[in-house]
């Protein structure tokens, strides 16, 4: 039996706890808040054994075995070590810290102290991605040519929100534009070329970022994020023999259509479980028990080349943090 802890307490957390106590041969142990009444309201909630008005606490507790940490984005780095340091694996939240510095600390330490570490991108685990994957290994729609994929909708211009507040990681890119980046580097690589352009807030986040990049095999992907209007929110893949549509929202889509040239088309409707947080759990939980510090599907290597790609493209809009 896998014993979770959670600190974060937010919308993400309620989701993930909710799915979490579906899954076979995992509990929820012990929740974490800097405020006790949420921690014991939430605790009660998931029927968790403990609940503590610490993050310190939570870790410090024996009986938990890994913590998922659903923190603002700037804190992802301090909570990570906090946990390794304490010997908790971890499932953190994307992105996986702010900046490649951080990631590659936290990659080491978790190696050194022989931990399971693993950023929290559900997108690679939900079935329809899991079935445009196998489309593409099958060679459905040839070479494939290119990539638009696109997240955006018209989000609050509160300036204590973690979407806007630049001292909490806030800007498109690293809340919604990560997700149109890694279905582009799942299905092609690392990039090669990257050019970007984007429109700042006077407080210096980003809140539309378009992107254009370059792979590998010549193919390319052009990308938006935006809090400043909703976009289709779909990703399309262009082949020499058709294209791929993964329906909005496409980062957890149920509705894939195939189209290939002179035949008819077809729609594909790939449900997940519960609130999709199923599938990254069972993976976790399937890579703790066969004594795995990694997955294989969301690997160091994978977060790594991601993070490096978001740093890239923040230096080009003049994003720091």
């Amino acid at each position: 039996m896998i014993k979770f802890g959670i600190i974060g307490l937010g919308k993400i957390a309620h989701k993930f706890a909710q799915d979490l106590i579906t899954v076979d041969g995992c509990i929820l142990q012990a929740v974490g808040s800097r405020e006790l009444t949420k921690a014991k309201d939430f605790a009660t909630s998931y029927k968790a054994r403990h609940y503590y008005s610490s993050y310190e606490e939570l870790v410090a507790d024996p009986t938990v075995d890994i913590v998922y940490i659903a923190t603002p984005h700037a804190l992802h780095f301090n909570h990570t070590m906090l946990c390794l340091q304490a010997g908790k694996a971890v499932i953190c939240e994307k992105p996986f810290a702010m900046n490649l510095k951080e990631v590659e600390i936290m990659i080491n330490t978790a190696r050194e102290k022989q931990l399971f570490l693993m950023e929290a991108l559900w997108t690679r685990f939900i079935p329809s991605t899991l079935q445009v994957m196998e489309l593409m290994d099958q060679n459905t729609i040839g070479e494939v040519h290119s990539i638009q994929a696109n997240f955006g909708y018209l989000a609050t211009t509160d300036p204590s929100s973690r979407l806007m507040a630049k001292e909490l990681g806030g800007g498109s890119l690293l809340d919604i534009g990560i997700y149109p980046i890694f279905i582009s580097m799942l299905l092609l690589g690392t990039p090669i070329e990257t050019k970007c352009i984007a429109q700042l807030t006077t407080t210096g986040i980003d809140q539309h970022c378009a992107m254009l990049m370059k792979f590998k095999n010549g193919a390319t992907a052009t990308l938006e994020s935006s809090f400043l209007s909703e976009t289709s929110n779909t990703a399309i893949i262009f082949g020499s023999k058709g294209k791929i549509i993964m329906h909005a929202p496409f980062h957890h889509t149920e509705k894939i259509t195939v189209e290939i040239h002179d035949k008819k088309p077809y729609t594909m409707r790939i449900p997940y479980i519960n609130n999709g947080y199923v599938h990254e759990i069972e993976e976790v939980r399937n890579c703790i028990l066969s004594g795995q510090l990694q997955s294989h599907q969301m690997s160091h290597l994978h977060s790594y080349e991601l993070i490096k790609t978001l740093d890239l493209i923040r230096s080009q809009i003049n994003v720091t943090y």
